[in-house]
């Protein structure tokens, strides 16, 4: 039997995932949770708006939630008609977020008292692929939970990465996206300190393609942002890193784990959201470098 499922906020991401679900054929009940863009087509598909958080959660077997992170989460689930007291025995909860681990563990749990599961899944990639169907996923559930799920993520997701129990798809997300931005932040920096020194970027740039450093972090960093001026090639926030860095740090401490790197990241996602780029894409810290050094790297 095809599983109901219900979805919980109908963003950038989440339009995409809504759409493509629609698509392979799954009934859907969704709740905007702010953004109320981009809903027509989805009506227009079949799908049905619920009301209340409650509402989409008693029309459905699965529940997908697509929102920033652990505070909207825990809104969701805690918060009036809130999916702890609407839902019922067997309902699978699969956040999508990028979550504090120490949340999504008291969810968990709260969650399995009621009868109803907390899986972690996670996204990578861009609003881009969520419209065409390519994300990929780390998932965090039991064994018979990822294997009900499975068939349903496909309907959104290119690569589906079953990566442990409940929990590891948020603490290896929180991992990836440590290194990632460890990466933009050093580029961003390396390039003030080019810059400085008189360097030719586009020379820098050169090199460093054709090497072992390059990759696509770099690519998504500088191609645009030196070929064109554009500081939007990389589709990702800097004040969503910023949070995803502060999840990551916390995670370290209380491990416990020294946390140089995240630390530092963390710091310099801090700066260039005091300088005023909080609200930008992560390009930008070319931008907030700019400001802080008093040096030029892209082109206007």
């Amino acid at each position: 039997m095809t599983p109901r499922i219900g979805f919980i906020g109908i963003g950038m991401m989440g339009h995409g995932m809504a759409k493509n679900l629609l698509a392979k054929g799954f009934g859907l009940t969704f709740k905007v949770n702010r953004n109320r863009d981009n809903l027509a087509d989805l009506i227009a598909a079949g799908a049905k708006e619920a009301k209340t958080n409650a509402e989409c959660a008693q029309a459905s077997d699965i529940v997908f939630i697509c929102v920033t992170g652990s505070p909207q989460v825990e809104d969701i689930v805690y918060g009036k008609d809130g999916l702890l007291d609407s839902g019922r025995t067997g309902l699978i909860v699969v956040d999508t977020s990028t979550a504090e681990p120490a949340s999504s563990t008291r969810i968990r749990n709260d969650l399995a008292a009621k009868g109803i599961k907390l899986v972690d899944a996670p996204l990578a990639r861009t609003p881009k692929e969520a419209e065409e169907g390519r994300l990929n996923t780390m998932v965090g559930a039991e064994p018979a939970d990822f294997k009900t799920l499975e068939p349903v993520l496909k309907a959104f997701c290119e690569n589906i990465f079953h990566v442990g129990p409940p929990g590891h798809g948020h603490v290896l997300k929180l991992v990836n996206n440590m290194m990632a931005m460890s990466f933009a932040a050093s580029i961003a920096e390396a390039f003030a300190v080019a810059a400085k020194s008189g360097l030719d970027l586009n020379r820098l740039y050169d090199v460093i393609s054709a090497g072992g450093v390059n990759c696509g972090i770099f690519q998504m960093m500088a191609t645009k942002t030196l070929k064109e001026g554009d500081v939007t090639g990389f589709k990702f926030g800097i004040a969503n890193a910023q949070k995803d860095l502060r999840y990551y740090t916390h995670l370290a401490e209380m491990l416990p784990v020294t946390s140089f790197m995240g630390e530092a990241t963390h710091q310099s996602l801090i700066q260039a959201s005091n300088a005023g780029f909080g609200d930008k894409l992560i390009a930008s810290l070319f931008e907030a470098q700019e400001k802080l050094n008093d040096v030029k790297i892209v082109p206007r």
